[in-house]
């Protein structure tokens, strides 16, 4: 690869960008840089992260390249009997931390937490004011983190 102007292989070289992604930082990692939750308010939510991930419960964005089982069509699970069994105490550990953390917390949990939305982002979805999804969030991941017995 040249750089711009030259000419390599009888072909101009056009100028080339380069970014830097931090993909490793989520918004709760974000939140924990700077001082806005505590590390076990973060460890609470990476727990919940976890699970539900675990439990397959993220949005499947690729093709399915496995054969599909005899006597069975493609398009997704028949229902619980297809999932591992580690999948399924995932996902009863996700729906009883978000049944502790109480009605009303759950969105921005599931938003800032699993889905990764930006702190303005989930507050702006869910209709509340600049700043009020932190303090929300962060009682939230206090229950979430007394659930999961994090010290």
């Amino acid at each position: 690869m040249g750089r711009e102007g030259e000419t390599v292989r009888g072909r101009a070289c056009k100028a080339v960008r380069s970014v830097t992604v931090n993909g490793a930082e989520s918004p709760l990692g974000w939140l924990l840089s700077r001082g806005l939750v505590s590390r076990r308010q973060f460890d609470a939510g990476e727990q919940l992260r976890r699970d539900w991930e675990r439990g397959g419960l993220a949005p499947n964005v690729t093709m399915h390249w496995d054969a599909a089982p005899i006597g069975r069509q493609r398009g997704g699970s028949s229902g619980p009997r297809d999932l591992l069994a580690g999948q399924v105490d995932a996902r009863r550990r996700f729906d009883a931390a978000l049944a502790a953390a109480g009605p009303g917390l759950s969105d921005i949990l599931w938003r800032v937490v699993c889905a990764g939305e930006g702190m303005r982002d989930a507050e702006t979805a869910l209709g509340w004011p600049a700043r009020a999804g932190k303090l929300v969030l962060t009682i939230a991941l206090d229950r979430v983190a007394d659930h999961y017995r994090i010290r």
